[in-house]
């Protein structure tokens, strides 16, 4: 029987929160991670959906974005924020009126995802598709490939590591949307990292950032 055909898409800013801000595994290998997390899977593609930061974490992030497009089979799909008004909800800020507090929000990578995910079930470019997120808005997109392309199959990994005050790792309606769910494994991750320095296209080198 012929391996799958895998493509895997992954919820950047899902990934990092959910099971890699606080431990050192964040100079994270992705091709090599699913490599070893599906070694019985023809993985042709493994698209990494996230927007770039603001602020002094921009250049390991930037580091990060470089040593993923050094990975053949990876793909960077790139979001935006986008700035926004957030009105605070505590009791203490609405009995002085209305307070509002400027921010940032992350726009497009569910849609991006969801998008992604439709077409390359239309396009016959996989017969199965891996989703690494906890994030319900991506229900509808896969509701809608279960619904038009029954035969693929659809697989959520929820990235979170556990504590007993999370309820990230929950994710009930992504979870039963899928044909399997399960919680990402985390014990491959301190074998997937990328060496501390690794060498671009053009000889240059690229550095793990140190507070990583």
């Amino acid at each position: 029987m012929a391996a799958p055909r895998t493509i895997i898409y992954i919820d950047g800013f899902n990934l990092y929160y959910g099971a890699l801000k606080g431990t050192p595994h964040k100079w994270l290998n992705l091709q090599k991670y699913f490599q070893m997390l599906r070694p019985a899977d023809d993985i042709r593609s493994i698209k990494y959906f996230t927007a770039m930061v603001s602020g002094p974490t921009r250049k390991n992030q930037e580091a990060y974005l470089k040593a993923l497009g050094t990975l053949p089979l990876v793909e960077v799909v790139l979001g935006k924020f986008k700035s926004k008004r957030y009105q605070c909800r505590l009791t203490l800020c609405t009995h002085s009126g209305d307070r509002f507090f400027d921010g940032v929000e992350e726009k497009r990578t569910d849609v991006n995802i969801a998008v992604s995910m439709v077409d390359d079930a239309y396009q016959n470019a996989c017969d199965q598709l891996i989703l690494v997120s906890g994030d319900s808005d991506l229900v509808p997109g896969i509701a809608m490939i279960r619904t038009r392309f029954p035969n693929k199959k659809i697989l959520v990994y929820v990235p979170h590591i556990p504590a007993p005050t999370s309820t990230r790792g929950f994710a009930v309606e992504l979870r039963n949307a899928a044909h399997v769910n399960r919680d990402l494994p985390l014990n491959f991750l301190k074998h997937a990292q990328f060496p501390v320095q690794i060498p671009d296209s053009v000889g240059n080198a690229i550095h793990k950032p140190a507070t990583w």
